[in-house]
């Protein structure tokens, strides 16, 4: 008979030591164990030995000091990367609060009632006026959770609270990605300004001079009017990217989440900007662990997992405690005197026989939310592959369509230079020189747009691959941290 109670004890314990959601298991990841063949390529041909992009510092990454500055001030001041950081907070909270559910809670009470019973209604016929004083402590409805219910809700808040932490680091890497793109969005701006202003220039200096031809009778109203219509297209060329410029500004200003500040550092050239080429992206497999959304998506998933254990429970008795104790008096002077204490126990049992198919509803709802939450895990790999997939085909395309490019507008000088020399020996109309000029300046900006291209597949392919959320490189910071003193 001894080993009875032994027996239910240790079935209590093990009750309490596990729940009823069903065992984790990771999807299998839905791509390729390797990249598609062009971006295996130009991986394999990027692959070299050091840190992976997730483990570089942006700083180390964009050498641009203007941009640096940018980056730090937006990560102080964005607003929604602010928002996502609350968030945080608030989940942490919400933890909390599913947490402290696994403890009784105790609270004191004190309380004064005082009664009048006619004496119609009393048992001795008499009226009477009693008064009662009660002061104690006691706990409230406290489940034994022995199916792991309140443990289950417990965990699927802590994987909620998880996946928000990924969202905030999901959101800062967006947030670094997005200040160095448009960085370098108005830097391109600012060179097709400046193309377009020198362009105007050569072409008003061309239109004088076709128009003082034209006053001496020796060139045709149609080469003026050719040289005019080439200086009015100019002009509108030059107020459209002034204007875009002022409104890349403005969207740097929002990203930032305040005014540029006067004393920043100058910025570098854009066919000059210091950003680091070499990114090895390594395997698809090592995204899992590289990239805060598929990391936020698997934690979602865990929180539904554990909430199928929840709903679980609910099919199973639950047993809740209830307990007070305290004194109590018909007098306020004999509160705490000999014989005024009082204590109850009220365990109760329940045990669920018709809900109306509420419980089977409530884990059918559990059940599908994971399946929801299985889909867009693998969704979120698919979309991390395909970034990385096609910021690794660009990258050598790119460098082609840049060296190429590069070629045309050395090209199209020399054109333009042997046009302007034949129609000052008068050899080819004035024609010619201005299709030229329009074929050169179209190659100019060809130019300036493929540069930003190819800087900006370098943003995208560090972002792609899980990078921007250091702000050093661990060797870049063990090497500026100055050395411990010798003991």
């Amino acid at each position: 008979m001894r080993s009875a109670p032994l027996a239910a004890a240790t079935a209590a314990v093990l009750l309490a030591s596990c729940t009823l959601a069903p065992r984790y298991r990771r999807p299998e990841a839905p791509v390729a164990g390797q990249w598609p063949e062009g971006a295996a390529a130009e991986a394999a041909r990027a692959a070299a030995p050091g840190a992976a992009p997730a483990e570089l510092g942006w700083r180390d990454v964009f050498g641009d000091p203007r941009l640096q500055a940018l980056i730090a001030l937006a990560l102080e001041n964005n607003r929604d990367l602010r928002v996502a950081a609350l968030n945080v907070e608030l989940a942490r909270a919400q933890y909390r609060i599913q947490r402290s559910q696994q403890l009784p809670t105790v609270a004191g009470t004190a309380s004064a009632t005082r009664q009048h019973v006619d004496a119609d209604l009393s048992p001795t016929g008499r009226a009477s006026t009693s008064t009662q004083w009660e002061v104690g402590a006691g706990v409230t409805a406290f489940e034994l959770d022995l199916f792991g219910r309140v443990r289950s809700l417990k965990r699927s808040a802590l994987e909620q609270y998880l996946a928000t932490e990924e969202a905030r680091r999901s959101a800062h890497l967006s947030l670094v990605a997005e200040i160095a793109t448009q960085y370098l969005a108005a830097r391109a701006l600012d060179d097709q300004v400046a193309l377009a202003r020198q362009t105007l220039e050569t072409l008003q200096a061309s239109y004088d001079l076709t128009k003082r031809s034209y006053d001496v009778g020796r060139t045709s109203e149609l080469d003026l009017r050719t040289a005019e219509s080439q200086v009015l297209s100019a002009r509108f060329n030059l107020a459209a990217y002034a204007q875009q410029r002022e409104q890349a500004q403005n969207a740097l200003v929002l990203l930032v989440g305040q005014p540029l500040p006067a004393g920043l550092p100058a910025p570098e050239p854009l066919e000059a900007a210091p950003l680091l080429a070499d990114l090895p992206p390594g395997l698809p497999s090592e995204l899992l662990q590289r990239r805060p959304d598929i990391l936020g998506a698997e934690h979602a998933l865990r929180a539904a997992n554990a909430s199928i254990g929840a709903a679980r429970a609910a099919f199973f008795p639950s047993i809740t405690l209830t307990a007070f104790g305290g004194t109590a008096s018909g007098e306020l002077s004999g509160l705490f005197g000999a014989g005024s204490g009082l204590w109850s126990f009220t365990p109760q049992l329940t045990l669920p026989l018709f809900t109306g198919g509420r419980n089977r509803a409530n884990l059918d709802a559990a059940e599908v939310r994971k399946s929801i939450e299985v889909a867009r895990y693998e969704k979120a790999i698919q979309v991390a592959f395909r970034e990385v997939a096609d910021a690794l085909a660009a990258r050598a395309s790119l460098d082609d369509q840049l060296a190429a490019q590069t070629a045309r507008v050395e090209a199209e000088q020399r054109r333009y230079a042997i046009s302007d020399l034949r129609y000052r020996k008068g050899v080819d109309s004035y024609v010619t020189v201005l299709v030229a000029q329009r074929d050169l300046y179209a190659a100019q900006q060809q130019l300036i747009q493929s540069r930003l291209a190819r800087l900006g597949n370098l943003v995208a392919l560090y972002k792609a691959l899980g990078g921007g959320w250091l702000e050093r490189s661990a060797h870049a910071a063990a090497a500026s941290s100055p050395p411990s003193p010798a003991p």
